[in-house]
């Protein structure tokens, strides 16, 4: 592992300590082009790395009841089937060539990093928009057919792109469930910790995946790392103020993987 793969492990820790998402977003594309895993590889690497780090953040959230149990196992379960089906079956219904136009081809792993970068744009516009969240959350707090359905989205959605969700759980923990921010950081950690971890059994099943455990590990340990050091400055930060500007930075990520893999 190099040095910007090292910076890379230990800046998704900090991230997803800090608004319990948004560190999966990075985690691809540190895997793709800074340590040079190819995609398809990446997203089951994505969903290792975040899983786990989530857990330890989502215990330590648990040690200072900031989790809340019963709204996280509403949105978890059907977020980790829906993750579960799209790691075990849907990746491998993807073609290896999506879409064939002269000399151009839309190949597996381009349409990956391509539709990972649309979901970042997407997610970078709630993060960045200003929404009078009080209100809204009144209207559908406790709306538990909603989490439900958004849990299966968000599972076969991240399942695809290997991402955790956290930039899509914790809008939606806020404004259908009515959490506090606070209190939606550590259910989304808890949320991508079961997600993830499962979405990876299911790659584990796949003959086609091999894992660098060596790899896989060290960026695991250095993100462990990451994710204390976040909570810890959680504390002293303001959670919107936060969320606004790492918004602002996914939106740049997600340009410029479209214009990198245009190009």
């Amino acid at each position: 592992m190099n040095l910007f793969g090292v910076f890379g492990a230990l800046l998704i820790g900090i991230v997803l300590g800090l608004i319990g998402g948004g560190g999966s977003i990075l985690t691809v594309p540190i895997f793709v082009y800074v340590l040079d895993v190819e995609p398809v590889l990446a997203t089951a690497y994505s969903l290792f790395v975040v899983g786990i780090a989530a857990l330890f953040g989502a215990i330590k959230n648990a040690q200072e009841n900031l989790v809340e149990y019963k709204t996280g196992f509403v949105f978890a379960i059907p977020a980790f089937i829906g993750v579960y089906i799209a790691r075990r079956f849907l990746l491998d219904l993807i073609p290896d060539v999506i879409l064939k136009l002269g000399e151009f081809s839309l190949t597996k792993d381009i349409g990956i990093m391509m539709f990972f970068a649309l979901i970042m744009i997407f997610a970078s516009y709630f993060m960045i928009k200003d929404k009078n969240e009080q209100n809204i959350s009144k209207k559908f707090s406790n709306n538990i057919n909603i989490l439900i359905i958004e849990g299966f989205i968000v599972g076969i959605l991240t399942g695809i792109v290997g991402a955790g969700g956290g930039f899509i759980i914790i809008p939606a923990l806020v404004l259908f469930a009515g959490l506090p921010m606070k209190n939606a950081i550590g259910t989304s950690l808890m949320i991508i910790a079961i997600k993830s971890l499962f979405g990876f059994i299911g790659d584990l099943q796949n003959n086609n995946i091999i894992i660098d455990w060596l790899l896989l590990c060290g960026f695991t340990f250095l993100s462990i790392i990451g994710i204390f050091t976040g909570l810890y400055f959680n504390k002293f930060i303001e959670g919107n103020k936060l969320k606004k500007g790492f918004g602002w930075f996914v939106l740049i990520m997600g340009v410029s993987i479209v214009l990198k893999e245009i190009i």
